[in-house]
């Protein structure tokens, strides 16, 4: 029926007549025979009286007008490789499959072609051949394009680092993540290349590929700040051959501290090693898991796995006991009726609560270093932070005083030179929530305080004409004994005095003596967002903290990149060659950089 109906309705009475339903005028149907009743009167009558009517069904009438033959065709032919939106769509497909780790191969997938037929019937599929030697290369070039753009001004930029090797295929690759601190004081980051790493893992290789990757970039070595590398000897040598300032990742050191102390008390070492054959032993038979899982809910507890550490991990240790203790109730019922390989006694059981408690403040620490927000700045307050902590003797050191006393001297002895390191107190100066309130004494606090001013004076041009106050005397030391790193950062920061100002300082010395004399931020502030407020306040000291506050403290974003390429290369995918993941690994960090933030 046609459209015009809508408006129109027979006459009971005459059907040869129509009546308009807008004015209620009689319109004649063409003649008084059936077989000579059409509606170009009502169609004539509708565009002559009501021209708004009229356009809606002309509208309707085009929409509903079957295609001619040539439409159908074209519906029916495959686009050509040139068009817009087989562009797109190919260009989809390779966002696929970076962001979300899926092999060159799903191309062929029947259940991706059948998706896509549905989805766009005309869409001619590319090959894995297109997507590998075209489309992926394409698509890493203007991804690169973006991210060049994105460091073309900027002054100072910081590394990490890391060498990672498959366990699937013979492949290497050393990793090279950036980040850097804008002109609105917002923290930066990209990865710049996952290079294939071939042959003997030296520091000469190390120290060629990166001036290969630092040329590749267009990075000149005047703008590396630092390279946070892992305690390796041949990365610790490879970035002095390269002649790139390097410190060691602050995760990492913590691992190595934490595992001297679990190492030095043959009672915990004893201890966790029960603890993990009791794990093992429910993470290989599900039948008891079952059972454990049973008590659980039998005793209203939330059924929960134990779990397993990871030798490389120590933190891992920390939650597997954790996770012991938690369950110990459930793991006592479930001895009372089934066999265990081993058993923990009840003063085991009592070292491993002590042994959580001491460990939680590395944790708390680990946590904080590896955030992607870390800077170099926080590593002096955490090490003067732990060493108080651990210096403490409390009524729960019995049983565990070896192992703290192996802790705090671990500490000691890997963190020994942070605060005569530049790269660490300058960060710290810097950094709003410290100052200068977290040097273990008065005299390595007045050090930093001069390296800062050097630096300050030779970036601005000012001669070295400066008198700086020493730094204010401590008061008396509150003897509170506490686990909570929380209150001894308070602690710390209350035993300062204020500092008195020397107002007849000028250039960057006032600047530095002004910003020293004001209280500190929280620790929860974020100290970027202070500098971007303050640096019409302090330019020359805001223009130094963009540089030293890029500093991460630890190599994360390296461990976490490598963690992307056990999803790219693996079983499934372990023919891979190592340009191609290179290229995906690429795409997958960056691309979220410069994509709507819609998508």
């Amino acid at each position: 029926m046609s459209a015009v109906w809508a408006h129109f309705k027979i006459r009971e009475d005459d059907s040869s007549k129509a009546d308009c339903k807008l004015c209620s005028a009689k319109v004649s149907r063409g003649g008084k025979e059936s077989t000579s009743f059409n509606t170009s009167n009502l169609i004539k009558h509708l565009k002559t009286h009501h021209s708004a009517e009229y356009t809606q069904f002309s509208q309707a009438k085009q929409a509903n007008q079957q295609p001619t033959l040539t439409q159908v065709l074209q519906k029916r032919e495959k686009m050509s490789g040139d068009n817009p939106r087989a562009l797109k769509i190919t260009e989809g497909i390779a966002y696929f499959i970076a962001l979300d780790d899926q092999p060159l191969s799903a191309v062929e997938n029947i259940g991706f072609r059948h998706l896509l037929g549905i989805l766009e019937p005309r869409y001619e599929i590319p090959s894995r051949h297109h997507i590998t030697t075209a489309m992926l290369p394409k698509v890493f070039h203007d991804v690169k394009k973006q991210v060049s753009g994105l460091l073309r001004d900027v002054s100072a930029v910081s590394f990490t680092t890391d060498i990672w090797s498959s366990s699937v295929c013979p492949m290497s690759l050393l990793s090279l993540t950036v980040q850097w601190i804008d002109d609105n004081f917002s923290l930066r980051h990209a990865t710049l290349q996952a290079k294939p790493f071939r042959g003997s893992h030296t520091s000469k290789a190390i120290a060629d590929a990166f001036d290969g990757m630092l040329q590749t970039w267009c990075i000149p070595k005047t703008s590396v700040h630092v390279v946070l590398r892992d305690n390796a000897r041949n990365m610790i040598k490879g970035m002095n051959d390269a002649g790139l300032p390097s410190l060691p990742c602050a995760a990492h050191t913590l691992q190595l501290v934490v595992h001297e102390g679990l190492l030095s008390q043959r009672s915990v070492a004893d201890a966790l090693a029960i603890g993990r054959k009791i794990v093992g032993h429910f993470k290989h038979s599900p039948l008891a898991y079952s059972c454990l899982e049973d008590i659980q809910l039998e005793i209203g507890q939330p059924a929960k796995r134990l779990q397993q550490d990871v030798q490389t991990r120590w933190n891992s240790t920390f939650y597997m006991i954790q996770s012991l203790i938690e369950q110990k109730r459930a793991l006592g019922v479930f001895v009372s009726e089934h066999e265990l390989p081993d058993n923990l006694t009840a003063h085991q059981w009592a070292l491993l609560e002590k042994v959580v408690t001491v460990l939680g403040p590395f944790e708390e620490l680990t946590r904080k270093v590896s955030s992607s927000e870390a800077m170099a700045a926080d590593v002096i307050p955490a090490v003067t932070v732990l060493q108080r902590f651990l210096s403490r003797e409390t009524d729960d050191d019995h049983g565990i005083k070896t192992m703290k006393g192996t802790l705090a001297a671990a500490v000691r002895r890997r963190f020994s030179d942070v605060e005569e390191q530049p790269l660490y107190s300058i960060a710290t100066l810097l950094d709003p929530r410290y100052k200068n309130l977290f040097f273990s004494n008065t005299n390595t606090a007045a050090n930093a305080k001069e390296m800062l001013m050097r630096e300050l004076l030779r970036s601005s041009g000012e001669e070295e004409n400066h008198d700086l106050h020493e730094p204010p005397a401590r008061k008396p030391r509150r003897d509170q004994a506490s686990s909570s790193l929380d209150s001894i950062f308070d602690e710390i920061a209350d035993e300062q005095a204020p500092v008195s100002l020397n107002r007849a300082q000028v250039g960057s010395t006032a600047q530095l003596e002004t910003y020293l004399g004001e209280t500190t931020i929280s620790r929860e502030d974020k100290p970027l967002q202070y500098w971007a407020v303050n640096k019409v306040r302090f330019p020359t000291l805001a223009k130094m903290a963009s540089r030293y506050l890029s500093a991460p403290c630890s190599s994360v974003d390296s461990e976490r990149l490598f963690s992307s390429v056990s999803h790219i290369v693996n079983e499934d995918r372990n023919r891979i060659k190592a340009d191609h993941a290179e290229m995906i690994l690429f795409i997958k960090k960056n691309l979220p950089l410069i994509l709507p933030k819609s998508t």
